[in-house]
């Protein structure tokens, strides 16, 4: 008898317990699918949010929400006065911040919210608008899908190409506190009443906007961030072929097949050194000038080479010169050269700036195209 009633106890117990104290009926949510903040030109910090209207006699596709706020908790109170139902942030797709607002170190404390409340998802995308963010989610066009999940759909697919990254809250938050490497996100921007994707923006150690990457240079840190998989695609002059005409008819372009990646950390000469050793094998994809692919495939090998060195010599030098570390040396040289690292984990930039970075480049064209 004692059991049976310990047992009926048990179970009445359990089908009084609710799931979760903060349960919400669909009913009784509002669902945003993107949220922007900005800074306007008196630096007071204003909100944007956009949300689906499941209706076919609306004339627009979302509704939006701004105004201005202090943090973006009291934005989700003021928020939930223009909505039917309570806002929740778990089904956000993007989030947008303006570009002047991360002119500005400190601006990530701002986010706080989104991973002290445990409601918040931290999958969302984190995008740098290249402009006011108001202009972004006024836009209304009907020919396009809605605006956050164009953007979320621009986001994925081009960084599965090395093109732009899909930084999500969470990553954005281990980048901002691993002293090995300096944060970085995609960045877009409205061209003519359509958004486009720019490439990469890349922020300080302190957050603050530094410099912009355009696509071919976001393929190329991919590359030397060991994140780059086969697929990429680059394209470059060759400045020995003549141009015909108005014709770009010097230009090659190819995707790579096959990537490998080594790089060798040392300390030499009171600086860290940093020795990257490439190995990629090609398939060409265009090829706009004469050349005899097949008898002299070595040659336009060692062209391309030169090309494609230069570029990457180029855009380490500017990383350089801004102090900034996307890459993530730092984490190297803290995995091979510890002692050293201890010592400017707190200066990283400075050290970067004056690290010795070199790169060896092996390229083997596997195929031409179906066409000679």
């Amino acid at each position: 008898m004692n059991r049976r009633l310990i047992s009926s106890l048990l179970i009445l117990t359990v089908l009084l317990l609710t799931g979760c104290s903060d349960q919400l009926t669909l009913e009784n949510a509002a669902t945003p699918l993107a949220f922007g903040i900005d800074l306007d030109e008196n630096n007071k910090m204003h909100y944007y949010s956009t949300m689906p209207i499941f209706s076919r006699k609306k004339d627009r596709q979302s509704q939006q929400s701004s105004g201005t706020t202090n943090t973006l908790r009291q934005a989700k109170t003021k928020q939930d006065a223009f909505t039917a139902g309570n806002w929740q942030g778990r089904n956000l797709k993007v989030i947008l911040i303006g570009k002047r607002l991360v002119q500005y170190e400190g601006w990530f404390k701002m986010l706080d919210v989104l991973f002290r409340d445990a409601r918040n998802t931290v999958m969302d995308r984190v995008v740098i608008v290249d402009g006011n963010v108001s202009d972004l989610f006024r836009l209304n066009n009907k020919e396009q899908p809605q605006m956050p999940i164009l953007i979320r759909g621009m986001v994925d697919t081009k960084s599965k190409r090395s093109e732009t990254y899909a930084t999500t809250v969470q990553e954005l938050h281990r980048q901002f506190y691993e002293k090995g490497v300096t944060p970085y996100m995609a960045e877009i921007k409205i061209i003519k009443n359509d958004i486009g994707l720019e490439g990469a923006a890349l922020l300080s150690e302190k957050g603050k906007y530094v410099t912009s990457l355009h696509a071919q240079e976001t393929v190329l840190l991919s590359l030397l961030q060991k994140k780059a998989k086969a697929g990429i695609g680059l394209s470059y002059r060759i400045p020995s072929e003549p141009k015909t005409g108005p014709f770009a008819t010097d230009i090659i372009s190819f995707s790579a097949s096959k990537i490998k990646t080594k790089i060798k950390t040392s300390y030499q000469d009171n600086r860290f050194q940093f020795d990257y050793h490439i190995k990629m094998t090609i398939t060409l994809s265009e090829r706009l000038f004469a050349f005899d692919v097949l008898n002299d495939g070595n040659e336009l090998e060692e062209l391309i080479v030169k090309q494609m060195k230069a570029e990457l010599e180029k855009l380490i030098k500017k990383l350089q010169k801004h102090q900034i570390d996307p890459i993530g040396l730092g984490v190297y040289a803290r995995a091979f050269q510890y002692k050293k690292y201890k010592k400017v984990e707190d200066r990283w930039g400075e050290a970067i700036k004056d690290a010795t970075i070199n790169v060896k480049l092996d390229l083997k064209i596997e195929a031409m195209g179906p066409v000679k």
